[in-house]
């Protein structure tokens, strides 16, 4: 088996090579908007920011963070919460966290979770992951996708794949997150509460790029 041990060997030094080779090549950050300058009036929505404590952005790690409670109809109309992660470099340990660790690490249990096909202006359809979760009685809706260089993507290990591919190819490893979760009214149907996430989402999503760079 010495050509099994010849070949790892290899695929060892070359990815050490290659990782080197990374780390002294000065990585391109591309010019953008603070996350904060996204509008709190988006539609019939107004938002009110939310402060992030030091404990989680100490979890988060160095990136640009938005936190924010969007309302409408005088609280006729469940509340939306926002947050979107930016991190301009994922070269050096600050990667995306997904929700499927953060949110039961919150105390909240998923109960359904499955892939729904998301479409906005300005971008091909794509994919995003939408979760049931509950803590008590309580449920709520979750809608959340990774965005990195005009790519929106489900799956956080194709999200992984992209980053490792444009490092090279780009040399750049900025990438975002954008989660949106609404509570679920009694009884409520599931493509209800996901419309009305939706219908946030495409107010900011066609300009998304003044924020997260193609």
């Amino acid at each position: 088996m010495n050509w099994l041990k010849l070949t790892v060997a290899c695929l060892l030094l070359s990815g050490t090579a290659l990782f080197l080779d990374l780390r002294d090549r000065t990585e391109v950050l591309v010019p953008r908007q603070q996350l904060a300058a996204i509008p709190a009036q988006l539609g019939a929505w107004d938002g009110k920011d939310v402060n992030i404590s030091t404990d989680v952005l100490d979890v988060l790690g160095h990136g640009d963070f938005l936190s924010r409670l969007y309302h409408t109809d005088a609280g006729r109309t469940p509340d939306i919460e926002l947050f979107i992660a930016y991190f301009p470099s994922q070269r050096f340990g600050d990667t995306i966290h997904s929700p499927q660790h953060c949110l039961p690490g919150s105390g909240w249990l998923p109960l359904e979770s499955t892939k729904v096909e998301l479409s906005f202006a300005g971008h091909a359809p794509f994919s995003a992951n939408r979760y049931v979760i509950a803590k008590g009685e309580d449920r709520r809706l979750v809608l959340y996708w990774y965005l990195g260089r005009n790519r929106p993507i489900a799956n956080e290990y194709w999200a992984r794949f992209y980053l490792f591919v444009d490092s090279f190819r780009l040399n750049r490893t900025d990438g975002s997150l954008i989660r949106l979760i609404t509570p679920l009214r009694s009884n409520e149907d599931l493509g209800s509460a996901q419309q009305r996430l939706v219908s946030l989402a495409g107010h900011f999503m066609p300009n998304i790029e003044l924020y997260v760079p193609n």
